[in-house]
């Protein structure tokens, strides 16, 4: 794989993170940041109600909350996730998501 393959923003520029997707009314967005072999960052912009059904992966995975509020049930416990805050969600273990209000979060998920 190229190095072109493994990044889909360009190299050294400082970019807003408000002006990478687009969020959509009722509905989930998501663009791919980075992706590598190791692992990628997705930005996600959820609109308020809208979620993720309980599910499991089989890599480590981080939420960072950039604005508005989720919360992140993980392993049957609940996680209040606000701006600036991080939730480690463990490789194996169930996990789901809402949307509290509009919310914009990256998910940096950890290959082996």
């Amino acid at each position: 794989m190229g190095s072109a393959d493994m990044s889909f923003i360009p190299p050294a520029e400082a970019l807003p993170l408000d002006e990478l997707v687009t969020p959509t009314a009722h509905g989930i967005a998501s663009r791919i940041l980075a992706k590598a072999a190791g692992g990628n960052v997705t930005l996600f912009a959820f609109d308020a109600g809208q979620g993720l059904t309980e599910h499991t992966s089989p890599f480590e995975a981080f939420v960072v909350t950039l604005h508005g509020r989720l919360t992140l049930t993980i392993g049957g416990t609940a996680a209040d996730a606000t701006p600036g805050t991080i939730v480690r969600m463990p490789a194996g273990v169930p996990h789901a998501l809402e949307a509290v209000e509009a919310t914009r979060m990256l998910l940096v998920m950890l290959r082996d």
